[in-house]
Order: C-alpha cells, then sequence, then structure tokens
C-alpha cells in the first residue's frame, strides 16, 4: 500500500500508530466487553488499558508487521489475546458472541474516525501540507487497516471472532462440530492466504465496506 509514493521509512511512519491502535484497542473491546457481562479477568490483570506495553506480543506485534513491510510493503499483525473466563459470563453463550463481536465492532469504529481524521486533515488552512499530507495518508492506512482486521477476524473459522460467534450462533450440534476446527484453524488461514485464496475473498469485502465509510463521510 502506498509502495509507489512512500519510502519504506515514511511507510513504517505513517502505519505504526494506526496499526498499533487497531490490534490493542480490538483486544481491550473483547475485555471491556467482557467486563460488562460478568467476566472480570481482564479488568483484574490491568489489560483494560490503551498502553501497548501492556499488549504487546513480541512476534505479532513487532516482528511480524516489520518483517511484512520490509517484504510486501504491508503490514498486519496482533496482540496478546485478552484473558476471558467464559464461565464467568451471565450467558455463556450468548455473550460469548458479544464479546467476540467487539473486537471487529471497535474496528470498525476506529475506520470510521480514521476517515474522520482524514476529512479534517483536508480542511487545514494553507502552508499546512506538512501536517495534512502524513494525516492524509496515515488517516487512508488507519481505515485500511481496521477494515482489513475487522473482515479478518469476522472469518466463520475457529480461533477467529468470527468463528467464536459462529459456535455460538449455531444450533448446538453445529456449533461443537464448528469448534473442533479450532486446532486448525490457523494452519488452515495461513494456507489460505499463501495461496491468494483468502484475499480474493475478504478483498470485495473490504472495498466495499470502505465505500460504505466513505459515503458516510461524506466522500
Amino acid at each position: 500500500m502506498f509502495a509507489n509514493e512512500l519510502s519504506t521509512t515514511q511507510f513504517i511512519a505513517i502505519a505504526i500508530v494506526p496499526t498499533l491502535f487497531g490490534i490493542v484497542v480490538h483486544e481491550v473491546a473483547h475485555g471491556w466487553m467482557a467486563n460488562r457481562l460478568g467476566d472480570p479477568t481482564a479488568a483484574m490483570l490491568g489489560r483494560l488499558t490503551l498502553n501497548p506495553i501492556k499488549h504487546i506480543d513480541p512476534v505479532g506485534t513487532i516482528l511480524v508487521p516489520l518483517i511484512l513491510i520490509f517484504t510486501v510493503g504491508f503490514a498486519f499483525g496482533w496482540a496478546k489475546p485478552v484473558p476471558i473466563d467464559w464461565r464467568n459470563l451471565r450467558h455463556p453463550r450468548r455473550d460469548s458472541a458479544w464479546v467476540a463481536a467487539a473486537g471487529p465492532g471497535a474496528n470498525f469504529l476506529m475506520a470510521i474516525g480514521w476517515g474522520m481524521i482524514g476529512k479534517l486533515a483536508t480542511l487545514l488552512p494553507a502552508g499546512g501540507e506538512n501536517i495534512a499530507l502524513p494525516l492524509v495518508y496515515m488517516s487512508m492506512f488507519g481505515m485500511f487497516i481496521n477494515i482489513l482486521l475487522m473482515v479478518f477476524n469476522l472469518i466463520p473459522l475457529p480461533p477467529t471472532d468470527g468463528g467464536r460467534i459462529a459456535t455460538s450462533l449455531l444450533p448446538p450440534p453445529l456449533g461443537r462440530a464448528l469448534s473442533r476446527v479450532e486446532p486448525f484453524g490457523i494452519a488452515i488461514l495461513l494456507v489460505l492466504l499463501l495461496t491468494g485464496v483468502l484475499w480474493r475473498v475478504i478483498t470485495p469485502f473490504i472495498s466495499a465496506i470502505l465505500q460504505l465509510i466513505q459515503r458516510l463521510l461524506g466522500g
């Protein structure tokens, strides 16, 4: 993304904040919703904070995004999962779907927020290009990375959020059958990603949501 317009250093500069906040707020949203629905585990462990140090996974938050930036000009990653004791939820089956949906929902709201920042950046007075242009690039990437995180996590294949939502909403026999895929879910997603199948599936959804947000913001 922006490969023909920005150097690697410039790309890292505009990508690091949206990527970091996208994955951190995603996890905090899970913990916040779980706390609201009866499980204080994340709150007691100090994970309901936007301090990235509390959520950094050395591989998923630092190593993988940097490798992707330097190899394919793209950033993607994950934070340490927020601990949740599903047994504490008041209505475990129903509430687990809400907890899972909170992460992608937070990414959707952040995508809208970045879009608003981009709109405001274009309204800066003449002479503010040194601030406006980086903000525009950052907002564009912020919208993209949050929509990507939202769509990827809604894939109905455990252990993604979409997989947990599906196992919660499906009739119990089907939900249990789907949950048995979880040990192989990451491997399946990795194969789909490396073969390009995953991108072909999710790209139309990413484009549609991006266009929706742009229309909502009058763009």
